[in-house]
């Protein structure tokens, strides 16, 4: 197994597990908060409703799994 083949497998692991994460909010039935933690906007109703237990708007959170 290389470096690649390594980081690509960490990569599979930090998604799997954020997307767990995700998963068991989804389920729980999760609150999600009205303004985003990182830049403090708004998030949207649709949002919202889309993913229960959002924490990041739809920008905020893309930036956020980029660097996972």
């Amino acid at each position: 197994m290389d470096d690649c083949d390594c980081a690509a497998e960490l990569s599979e692991i930090y998604l799997a597990n954020a997307l767990a994460k995700q998963r068991a909010k989804t389920q729980a039935g999760g609150i999600s908060r009205s303004e985003c933690i990182d830049c403090g906007e708004e998030i949207p109703e649709d949002r919202r409703l889309a993913a229960p237990g959002c924490e990041r708007c739809v920008r905020c959170q893309a930036i956020f799994e980029r660097k996972i």
